[in-house]
């Protein structure tokens, strides 16, 4: 392999205006990946899933929808009620005490939608504006802002509290959800202690009540392979809030199971099983809160949750951009600064690492990381999470993000599952990656299959091979995968050459015919589209020769990216930032591919000279 020649067309650029448009990629008609004649989409493991659910979910709810089921949640004969809490565990996440004057004002805004309710009214017996709200709303995320305003604080989440136990005492599909229920019980454990400081003996009493309750519940049917580590590690803080020898038993029965769930769900490099970076933080800063709450009970902390903070640490440093926040991948956007920071307090590794440090280059959870002093790059390199590890998965192999100094230049549509309904987003065509037909090579499952099994991503299967090498002041990259093979009879290779002595960026693009198909494919030609999303807020001009871009980020740094595509353009997109939809743009490089010979198309990134110019 030999570095790729630079190509630096030069040009006066001019600024295109570009209005707001559709999502990004997704002209006209649905994108729709093709079934094969004979063939279900969703692929054989689908419908043994379907049947167990249909099997198993009308039994739970016709189960703990009994009139006598809320009997079986409370004390365990011979156990004793839960009368103290024991430990007051720091929730480790940042938080902003705006949302909690809102609340003692009468306002809830969650999830980017809001409701008027003046105390002493309270929110639950009314109709919530959006699914998200409800999600947010059950699931207590307004109980931290409220709690850090201080004793009338701690009052008005008692009062609220307590009215939920009212109105949701016995068990119901959504406010009992698994996910809703695990985030319910941590955000009432780290605040439990002091609402008990401010209610009266009975007050006490049932706020106890009412956590053990829930947090026995979490310890039952139903779950899900990809969250419950979320949810034993969830019960597990819970027990360690409640005192005496109900708190003691929750708390060996969740660590006794955790340990399993967590070599399940925690790679060994550090990555989550969902290959969501995002995922992977929440669940350190849970692991955290655990690992706080023993340490008040003079408890040790299990090896296995020791060695899983270690792991998601270490894989937290490589996933982290230069703008301190996360790499946005696999229905994981980027957090918040303040958060990634709170989840590296802990990292000595990482406070002691100067600025001037070697850059980190290595492998997560299948995405791959390269650097130069001014570059970062991190790859998609394998292929999407199947099966219930799939329900927020997107069908974007080989997609990138490119930090420029501290500026994300290059990133994705930015969808998390807080964004329900803007699924087109987990498709091919919404990150940095080629496209072919303007398809997408899975989809979320949907209609009545995705209601019982939840939206994961189904299709054929995308394999992906990856080679990195670096020395003598360069880094390879060269990933390839094989999606476009059963429409196209193409694979798609992506190979990157890092200068990092020059902070320049080369790269080919090859779609090659498949070696060994014996298959016939009917087409030709296969129309390409090589897109680049751009962060919210970076401009792009575009030089008269149509071949050279000027973008510029938040710092006013200039970066050229040009191409020897046969037609480039930039066109609007859209990019999801703490679920609202912001506009923005991408630069999109079209063309032609045969389906029998190889196409290369070949573009570059490369630092802008004082004078704007290319260098």
């Amino acid at each position: 392999m030999s570095p790729l020649g630079p190509f630096a067309p030069r040009g006066q650029e001019t600024t295109l205006d570009v209005a707001s448009g559709q999502i990004p990629g997704l002209p006209g008609a649905p994108v729709r990946t093709p079934v094969r004649s004979g063939d279900t989409i969703a692929g054989p493991g689908l419908w043994p899933a379907i049947a167990g659910r249909l099997a198993t979910r009308q039994l739970w709810i016709e189960l703990y929808g009994l009139p006598g089921y809320g009997l079986t949640l409370g004390a365990p004969v011979g156990g004793g009620k839960v009368t103290a809490f024991a430990a007051t565990p720091r929730d480790f996440r940042p938080h902003d005490p705006a949302p909690g004057r809102n609340v003692l004002a009468g306002r809830f805004m969650l999830a980017g939608a809001s409701m008027e309710v003046e105390p002493p009214s309270d929110p639950w017996n009314r109709p919530s504006p959006s699914r998200p709200f409800a999600v947010e709303l059950h699931a207590f995320a307004w109980l931290p802002g409220l709690m850090s305003q201080g004793d009338r604080g701690a009052r008005e989440a008692l009062r609220l509290t307590l009215a939920w136990a009212d109105a949701f005492a016995r068990w119901s599909p959504f406010a009992w959800g698994p996910e809703i229920l695990a985030r319910r019980v941590v955000n009432l454990a780290c605040g439990a202690r002091r609402m008990g400081a401010v209610a009266t003996e009975a007050e006490r009493l049932k706020l106890a009540d009412s956590l053990a309750r829930q947090t026995r519940q979490l310890l039952r049917p139903p779950g899900g392979l990809a969250s419950r580590a979320e949810r034993l590690t969830a019960a597990a803080i819970g027990g360690c809030v409640l005192a005496g020898a109900p708190g003691q038993a929750l708390r060996r029965r969740a660590l006794s199971r955790l340990d399993g769930a967590l070599k399940t769900t925690v790679q060994a490099d550090g990555g989550h099983a969902s290959r969501s970076p995002e995922a992977g933080l929440e669940l350190l800063l849970d692991l955290l809160t655990l690992d706080d709450a023993l340490s008040q009970l003079s408890e040790p902390t299990p090896e296995s949750v020791s060695a899983a903070i270690a792991r998601l640490t270490q894989g937290l440093r490589l996933l982290t951009l230069p703008d301190g926040r996360l790499a946005s991948f696999q229905g994981g956007g980027p957090s918040t600064i303040e958060r990634v920071a709170a989840a590296c307090a802990h990292d000595d590794e990482a406070i002691a690492r100067s600025d001037d440090a070697p850059a980190a280059t290595g492998a997560v959870a299948g995405l791959t990381r390269i650097a130069s002093p001014l570059l970062t790059i991190i790859a998609d390199t394998a292929p999407p999470a199947r099966d219930a590890w799939g329900a927020a998965a997107c069908a974007q192999p080989l997609a990138l993000e490119i930090a420029c100094g501290k500026d994300r230049l290059v990133t994705g549509s930015g969808w998390t599952p807080a964004s329900t309904d803007r699924q087109a987003l987990r498709l091919t065509p919404a990150h940095s990656t080629l496209t072919l037909g303007e398809r997408s090579l899975n989809e979320p499952l949907g209609g009545w299959k995705g209601e019982l099994l939840g939206p994961r991503l189904v299709g054929p299967p995308i394999h992906v091979t990856t080679d990195l090498r670096d020395g003598d002041g360069a880094v390879w990259l060269e990933m390839e995968h094989d999606g476009w093979n059963e429409l196209f009879g193409l694979n798609h290779q992506r190979r990157l050459y890092l200068d990092q002595r020059l902070d320049e960026l080369r790269a080919e693009e090859k779609l090659f015919p498949t070696p060994g198909r014996k298959e016939m494919v009917r087409q030709i030609a296969a129309p390409y589209a090589i897109r680049f999303h751009l962060e919210p807020g970076v401009q792009a001009s575009l030089a008269r020769d149509r071949r050279s871009i000027l973008l510029r980020g938040a710092s006013g740094r200039g970066w050229w990216f040009r191409t020897d595509g046969p037609d480039v353009a930039i066109e609007p997109s859209v990019h999801i930032d703490a679920g609202l939809t912001r506009r923005s743009l991408q630069i999109v490089v079209r063309g032609s591919a045969r389906t029998d010979t190889e196409t290369k198309i070949r573009w570059k990134l490369s630092p802008a000279g004082a004078s704007g110019e290319p260098t």
